[in-house]
């Protein structure tokens, strides 16, 4: 049974649906015929944004509620087959200066969900996006699931930290969930106000706007750049498969490419902007954790999911889409 079918009147909460991902795997859970709630805070600068829900704006219902509020989660967890937990406190700086939205929202909130999810929906699935971030420096690449973890902010760790939680609930309590260890997504629907949430779409933005890109330290530094519609096939399909629950999935790409690449691809694409090396700020040199790409190889088996969408066509996909929606995201 593919995607499609298998969706097919299923009942799905999204949490954080109106922001980047979750409204693009909102999108593919409607058209694959799922009746789809979305509940999102609405945080300033968190990338809640209505119009990214615009072509399916009838088909689904939005709760504008807090995953930290335990009433709201009881609530909204009863009756749902499959729920994407996305919700979440992602600015990698801002717990330099301030720990505890991560801790609030990243722990805390998982935390009120997964309660909600044993009290009142035991028989729910629960996928999780973390980060690759929970990895933090790295020794060898590319990087497996089983390798050492040592995240080097209070984002990561609350990221590992509510990773640990649903791992604890699927075990002792079978609340079953599969966790995603997602790389760095960029492509359609990302908040552009802000570059704290993600490179790439930052760097599309200056190119758009004809600025100049700066490039930290050399632009030698390697990442694995994955396009978001590759990350919604992943995150779906971890969710048709029955044997992922209880596991921890990489979701990135084997083939990186450097910042300065990148930067480069997005220039000629936009055939407008430019760049210059910069040195790195005080707050992103304590948290750089030097080249990074996934080991995806038990994705590839588990999952039967890799990636599809080369850089080049990934961001001349998400050049188009601003540059005729740049004003709901400027």
């Amino acid at each position: 049974m593919n995607k499609e079918q298998f969706f097919k009147n299923k009942n799905i909460l999204i949490t954080g649906g109106l922001g980047f991902i979750g409204s693009n795997l909102a999108i593919g859970l409607v058209n694959a015929g799922a009746n789809v709630t979305l509940l999102d805070a609405m945080i300033s600068g968190h990338g809640g944004n209505l119009y990214n829900i615009e072509p399916i704006k009838k088909d689904v219902a939005v709760n504008f509620s807090d995953i930290r509020d335990e009433n709201s989660m009881n609530y909204l967890v009863r009756g749902k087959d499959y729920i994407f937990h996305l919700a979440g406190q992602n600015d990698h700086v801002l717990s330099l200066t301030d720990p505890f939205p991560d801790i609030d929202i990243n722990i805390k909130g998982s935390a009120v969900l997964l309660e909600a999810c044993k009290k009142f929906n035991k028989d729910v699935r629960l996928i999780y996006t973390g980060t690759r971030g929970e990895y933090g420096s790295t020794v060898t690449l590319p990087v497996k699931e089983d390798a050492s973890i040592n995240p080097k902010g209070i984002y990561e760790l609350s990221s590992l930290t509510a990773q640990k939680l649903f791992k604890i609930y699927n075990d002792n309590h079978k609340v079953k969930s599969v966790t995603l260890r997602l790389t760095n997504i960029y492509g359609e629907r990302a908040q552009m106000q802000h570059h704290r949430f993600g490179v790439a779409n930052w760097f599309v933005r200056m190119a758009i706007d004809n600025q100049t890109i700066k490039v930290f330290g050399d632009g030698s530094i390697l990442r694995d750049f994955l396009y978001v519609q590759d990350t919604v096939d992943a995150i779906l399909k971890s969710a048709c498969c029955e044997s992922a629950y209880g596991e921890v999935f990489n979701i990135g790409v084997d083939k990186p490419a450097s910042f300065l690449e990148l930067t480069k691809i997005i220039i000629e694409l936009t055939n407008s902007g430019n760049w210059e090396f910069a040195p790195f700020s005080p707050e992103r040199a304590a948290q750089e954790p030097g080249d990074f790409y996934s080991d995806i190889t038990k994705a590839r088996k588990i999952l039967g999911w890799e990636p599809k969408t080369d850089l080049r066509t990934g961001v001349g996909l998400t050049i188009d889409f601003y540059r005729k929606f740049k004003k709901y995201y400027w």
